[in-house]
């Protein structure tokens, strides 16, 4: 088995498509099903479930892909220092939930490579796909987080996909809204105060949205909800309706603007409005350097938010 060939494999799981693999390495396609078919071969296993809709990998192919992603990660790290920079370029990239912090952390990281080398993707996403971005190898990182109310049903789905979370820190809820709001003065906020308002979140799609939301105490019996699918509009919401959001302590003003305040949620069973925000990766994986630096950076920005 060749480099090229396992870089044909990391590919083709990346895009779940023989059609889109082929089109992003320039080959056609029945150059790459031989290239798989004498991986296959060779290693007496199935890597891809093959169906009209794409391909998935398989039990035995999910084992096999972390294992190789693992040996063509060292291969671009050395071809980092001794390689010819024109003859390929790194990736590197994290899904995640709509946290400014981390986006924070993914600039700084970036600005210590040059473009001209690397192909990097910030993804924010529904924490679903988070999930599924991870176990696929589609990107090396992701960052979600976990509470009393979704902590079972993250923990299972996690252990399904052979995910571990590593946990970054753990905040109380607090209310996001625009300085306009008539709220913005308080000190603190009750939902009792809120009631009257707009509680705003992302949509993730599914009847599962109480364990997959990203917003805290989504459970709650709210009399308003309006769903965003990105930041702009729930920012627009927030000014434009009187809304709100219910999320972590943690905001980053130089990304989100000063026109927008964090006000601290008072909940009588403070267990409930615990966040405890990490990052996910497969299962004994061992980070890229820069995965590294990108945690070293989400260290550093959650420093100077406290």
């Amino acid at each position: 088995m060749t480099l090229q060939q396992i870089n044909y494999l990391l590919t083709i799981a990346e895009s779940r498509s023989m059609n889109k693999a082929a089109e992003k390495l320039y080959i056609a396609q029945p150059t790459l099903t031989g290239a798989v078919r004498d991986v296959e071969n060779e290693i007496g296993i199935s890597v891809f479930h093959r169906t009209h809709k794409g391909v998935t990998p398989t039990i035995e192919g999910e084992e096999f892909l972390r294992r190789i992603k693992k040996v063509y990660q060292q291969y671009e790290e050395v071809m980092e220092y001794y390689g010819d920079d024109t003859e390929y370029r790194r990736k590197f990239a994290v899904s995640m939930q709509h946290y400014s912090f981390a986006v924070k952390a993914f600039i700084k990281m970036a600005r210590h490579y040059d473009s001209n080398q690397f192909d990097l993707a910030l993804r924010e996403t529904k924490t679903l796909d988070v999930i599924k971005d991870v176990s696929s190898l589609k990107s090396e990182i992701g960052i979600i987080y976990t509470c009393e109310a979704n902590q079972r049903v993250i923990n299972k789905l996690l252990k399904e996909n052979e995910l571990e979370f590593t946990p970054l820190i753990e905040c109380p809820a607090s209310v996001y809204l625009a300085r306009s709001h008539p709220l913005a003065n308080e000190k603190e906020l009750t939902f009792e105060q809120l009631e009257p308002y707009p509680c705003l979140s992302f949509e993730q799609g599914g009847e599962s949205d109480i364990f997959f939301a990203e917003e805290i105490l989504i459970e709650h019996a709210y009399q308003k909800t309006v769903k965003a699918t990105d930041r702009a509009t729930m920012m627009n919401l927030m000014a434009g309706l009187n809304g709100y959001t219910l999320c972590s302590s943690i905001y980053s003003e130089k990304l989100s603007g000063d026109q927008f305040l964090v006000i601290p949620f008072k909940d009588d069973d403070n267990t409930k409005s615990l966040m405890t925000i990490g990052y996910i990766t497969k299962k004994n994986w061992e980070l890229s350097s820069m995965g590294e630096q990108f945690i070293d950076e989400i260290h550093r920005a959650l420093k100077t938010t406290e």
